[in-house]
Formats: C-alpha cells, sequence, structure tokens
C-alpha cells in the first residue's frame, strides 16, 4: 500500500504544481466549486477501520489473528486514504472550467510528469454528487483520458450520516503512467454508510498465476467495539480447483477480541477446516483451537472476550 500512497503523492504533487501556475499567470477560468462538494466526500477518519492497537508490544507477544486482523484493517485504511486525502486537497482549489453542471479541475502536470490528470465533478439536481478522476499518459502518442477514480457521494442525510461509494482502477492508473504506478492489478471497490457505521470492499485482482482473484470485506463500528469478515479464494488443496476461506475478528474497545476462521470448498469437498483465537485487552493469545490438529489447542475459551464461535460460511 506504500506504492500506493507513492503513486497518490506524484499526483497530488502535480495538481498542485500546475494550479500554482494556473493561478499565477490567470490562463484558465477559475470558479467557484459546487456548495457542499467537501462536506459530501468523506474523511479519512470516517471510512477508516478503528481497531484497537499498541505500538509497543513486539509481533511475538500477540496473537497471530489479531496481527492478522490489524494487517488487513492498516491495508484498508493507507488504501482508502490516499483517494481520499487527494481529492479533499483538490476541491480546496478553484475550478478550472464549469460546463452546465459539471465541475472540472485540470488537466494539471508538471512539465516533467509521464502523465497529466482532471477532475470531473457533478452536483445533481437532487443533491448527490458524482466525480471520477481521470489520467492520461504524456509520453503514449493519441492517448485518451482514463478514468482513475470513480465515485458517488450522497450528503442528504447530514453530517456525518451520508454514504458513497468509490472505484479505484489500478489497471488504468498503471496505463496513465507506468513509471510512477503502483504493482497492483485489478480494481477494489469501496462502499460505505457513514449513519450506519458500515464499509464495504471488494477487490478484484489476479493472483501470481494470472489467474481471477476475488476477495469481499465487510466492516461494522459498534459502541463497544467493531467487527470485520473478509472472504475470499485461495488454492489451498493442492489441487486446481480454488478454497474459499472466512475470517471473523470481533474486538471490544478494550482491546480484547476473538477471531475465528473456516476454509473448505474447491478440491476440499464437503471438508472443511475451523480454528478459532482469542486475544486479552494486551493482544497476547489467551485461547486457540482448530478442528484439524494444525496447532495444539492452548488456553481456556472462558479467557474469550466473545465466548462462542461465529465461523460465517466460506464465500
Amino acid at each position: 500500500m506504500g506504492e500506493a500512497t507513492k503513486e497518490s503523492v506524484t499526483m497530488l504533487k502535480s495538481f498542485l504544481a500546475a494550479s500554482c501556475f494556473v493561478s499565477l499567470v490567470a490562463c484558465a477560468k477559475q470558479d467557484d466549486a459546487p456548495a457542499g462538494i467537501e462536506r459530501a466526500l468523506p474523511t479519512t477518519d470516517q471510512v477508516s477501520i478503528k481497531l484497537p492497537e499498541q505500538q509497543t508490544r513486539s509481533i511475538g507477544q500477540l496473537a497471530s489473528w489479531y496481527v492478522a486482523t490489524r494487517d488487513i484493517t492498516r491495508t484498508f485504511n493507507g488504501g482508502s486514504a490516499w483517494v481520499l486525502v487527494l481529492l479533499h486537497t483538490i476541491v480546496k482549489f478553484p475550478v478550472t472550467t464549469v460546463s452546465g453542471d459539471t465541475y472540472t479541475w485540470g488537466p494539471w502536470s508538471d512539465a516533467l510528469d509521464p502523465a497529466e490528470y482532471k477532475l470531473d465533478v457533478r452536483a445533481k439536481t437532487d443533491g448527490t454528487y458524482s466525480y471520477q478522476l481521470s489520467g492520461r499518459s504524456k509520453t503514449a502518442a493519441n492517448a485518451s483520458f482514463e478514468v482513475v477514480v470513480d465515485g458517488t457521494a450522497d450528503p442528504r442525510k447530514g453530517d456525518l450520516l451520508g454514504n458513497g461509494q468509490f472505484l479505484i482502477d489500478f489497471d488504468a492508473s498503471h496505463r496513465v503512467n507506468p513509471l510512477d504506478a503502483s504493482d497492483a492489478k485489478g480494481s477494489v471497490d469501496v462502499r460505505y454508510d457513514l449513519s450506519a457505521h458500515h464499509l464495504d470492499l471488494t477487490i478484484m485482482s489476479t493472483d501470481i498465476f494470472g489467474k481471477p482473484a476475488l476477495a469481499d470485506y465487510a466492516y461494522n463500528e459498534t459502541a463497544a467495539g467493531g467487527d470485520m469478515t473478509l472472504g475470499f479464494s485461495s488454492n489451498v488443496g493442492g489441487g486446481p480447483a480454488l478454497e474459499s476461506a472466512t475470517l471473523h475478528s470481533r474486538w471490544l474497545n478494550s482491546g480484547a477480541g476473538r477471531a475465528d476462521g473456516v476454509i473448505g470448498g474447491g478440491d476440499l469437498g464437503t471438508l472443511q477446516a475451523t480454528a478459532s483465537e482469542c486475544w486479552n485487552t494486551s493482544f497476547k493469545r489467551v485461547f486457540y483451537t482448530d478442528s484439524v490438529t494444525f496447532a495444539a489447542t492452548e488456553g481456556q475459551s472462558t479467557a474469550c472476550a466473545f465466548p462462542t464461535a461465529d465461523v460465517p460460511a466460506p464465500r
């Protein structure tokens, strides 16, 4: 995800450098942005997964599935943050052109950048917005703009209550700017509902063998803590078919939590393997068990913050 962040910094520098130049020479029309667009876009804090963590603990002391849960949440938070920071920065600048209900920032780029970018925002009559961040290669002849980020925002419920969606197309990003693009493939579709404190994430990519790979992620924030469910396909059965795995993690605001996992399908047929792990407020394992004796049972289930397993069916 560091590569995606590097790419966003490159885009942001291009926008800032070019916008400053345009402001100095006044060579393009500039208008106010549509009222409410900045409020309509979610912030990184609003669209993030809030998992308690203790930075002073070493990995070796932590429960394994707590570490997995933490790493997944960090990956999502970093991956969505660069998009939202970039969009919020762009809309603070004057609009370059207006055509009907569509406001455009750019196209802009630094003289040495291999690509140029623009942001189009449509202010709909119903109070919602649609937006597209597009890029075009400056090194390929007759290159056209391609959409890198495509989203919608519905702020009509009020502050902190809106909802929306945005899709990041990594393949398009690579075509636009192969020099600075990340190694990520496929796309990530993010859907959020601030009033429900809910996030959905769909990852469509390919594995190391070039075969399609799909993962679904759901997160719910509660007054007491939160929970996440990650479902994905992977070839762990040894044969040609893909097995499905699901990891369900729940945690309290104190940091204590539980993760339950299941894998099945594919070459495993009707067989399923399940496992559960619990950790305390210091994120140390207090209980572990699995159905196939992959590792020895450890601790007591009575020490779990959530006493019973909640294992969803593999997706």
